[in-house]
């Protein structure tokens, strides 16, 4: 299993009814092979962390590819991008429990 993690900072005063519509939209996103996928802004639990994140698993490399390339993925990624000030991300395996 392929988990991708993904961390943005966003710019202060983004829209916040747009961002909603663009987890909306992440969230209903069904490509083959995604095994989980969870979006939110951070709870602000603690200084100086993250403002957003998602978190996806996958069934196996293809699988995170796929939705790596998928168009609708992308186009809802375009929609973000404005907002986002820093982006981090990491995709790692998840070996079999």
């Amino acid at each position: 299993m392929i988990r991708s993690v993904v961390l943005a900072k966003l710019k202060a005063g983004y829209d916040a009814a747009e961002l909603s519509s663009i987890q909306d939209g992440l969230r209903n996103l069904n490509t083959p092979g995604t095994v989980r996928y969870t979006i939110g802004i951070d709870a602000g639990l603690r200084d100086g962390n993250w403002d957003y994140v998602i978190v996806a698993d996958f069934e196996d490399v293809d699988s995170y590819r796929n939705y790596d390339e998928d168009a609708a993925h992308n186009a809802l990624r375009a929609r973000l991008a404005p907002f986002v000030e820093q982006i981090a991300r990491a995709q790692f395996e998840i070996p079999d429990a």
